[in-house]
């Protein structure tokens, strides 16, 4: 959500749109560009208080600072580890994926797609920074563990502290999987300084609690072109919280097309009680 009320969206092809908020339409867009001028993987997106846009990449990965109008502002420190490798420990395309910034504008957060090597198949890291005299600094890094064989495309954070994280996966002739949790990493460890966290490793990860598997919702018509559980399922790795009602979340997912045909780009609104 920007200032104005309308949507800050992001393309992963170095593009970032205004929506209106009711009819979802695109009005305006912008090129995006890393500070040589070259193309951006870009992922996460927060609306900052200033109106500056913080946007993730997961090609190094990289948090970059830009002004509405794409130029690039600076970019905030990562851990030596979440880098792609052999730089870091990371795989391609398994970086950061999900940023949000929490309310009062203090902490920061963007979750690993995937695990580092050397860690848990199933376990990711959040990386956290902290708003110091302007500038955010590395702050605590916690663990989460996915379900087996899903990532983490996306997280939103809420007032209490806790989070919405999304939950994707893909199986050829199936289709995907994408699930909704309430995670909460106010009691987690603090991970920053453990160099492996494999199933030995003693930790106490972010405590999760399912609220949806989306190919439970009705299908409201959708169709699909290629196979999925639920027709209205995709590769979804967006979320927003747009506003409250009736004591539940107004929640709006997007999902990526990969610019394949036999996918589809998708905007979802959804009811969510915590």
């Amino acid at each position: 959500m920007d200032r104005d009320g309308s949507l800050a969206a992001l393309s992963d092809r170095s593009a970032l749109f205004r929506l209106d908020a009711d009819s979802l339409e695109p009005e305006a867009v912008v090129p995006l560009a890393d500070e040589d001028g070259g193309a951006l993987d870009s992922e996460g997106l927060v609306v900052d208080r200033d109106g500056t846009r913080l946007i993730g990449s997961e090609t190094e990965p990289a948090v970059r600072r830009h002004a509405a109008d794409g130029r690039v502002l600076g970019r905030l420190p990562v851990p030596a580890a979440l880098r792609v490798a052999p730089a870091g420990r990371a795989r391609t395309n398994g970086t950061f994926e999900g940023l949000t910034l929490f309310p009062g504008g203090r902490t920061l957060l963007a979750s690993m797609e995937y695990a580092l090597a050397g860690d848990g198949a199933d376990t990711v890291r959040l990386q956290t920074w902290q708003r110091d005299r302007g500038e955010f600094r590395l702050g605590p890094q916690y663990a989460y563990r996915a379900d087996a064989g899903l990532g983490v495309p996306e997280v939103t954070a809420l007032p209490d502290g806790r989070l919405l994280v999304l939950e994707r996966g893909f199986t050829a002739g199936v289709g995907n999987t994408v699930r909704l949790y309430l995670a909460d990493p106010r009691r987690a460890t603090d991970t920053r300084a453990i160099e492996r966290l494999d199933r030995e490793t003693r930790v106490r990860p972010v405590r999760k609690t399912l609220l949806a598997d989306l190919a439970d919702c009705p299908t409201l018509g959708a169709t699909a072109q290629q196979a999925q559980p639920n027709p209205l399922l995709d590769n979804i790795e967006g979320m927003v919280i747009t506003g409250r009602r009736h004591g539940r979340l107004k929640v709006l997912l997007v999902s990526d097309d990969n610019q394949n045909a036999n996918q589809t780009t998708r905007l979802y609104a959804l009811r969510v009680r915590l």
